[in-house]
């Protein structure tokens, strides 16, 4: 569930928002949800069990990647796309 909440920024850190938000080519709003996110992580430590859910995710896209080519998929989708 999301909430609305409102922040002042002085001008250097609303340019510092914005650029990240180019950086990350998100929101303004997003770009501060995941500064917020990413301090709070340095700052508390990631639990056990969100380091074994990114695990587990990084372990599935790794079992579903595995023996993929991926010059042979780009090679097949430009090869697609010829006829439009």
């Amino acid at each position: 569930m999301a909430h609305r909440i409102t922040l002042l920024f002085d001008s250097e850190t609303r340019q510092a928002a914005k650029k990240l938000a180019l950086h990350y080519d998100c929101s303004t709003s997003e770009a501060v949800r995941r500064a917020v996110m990413s301090h709070h992580d340095h700052v508390f430590g990631v639990s056990g069990e969100t380091c074994r859910h990114r695990r587990q995710s990084l372990d599935r896209l790794i079992e579903l990647f595995d023996g993929h080519d991926a010059d042979e998929e780009i090679r097949r989708l430009k090869e697609q796309d010829e006829g439009f």
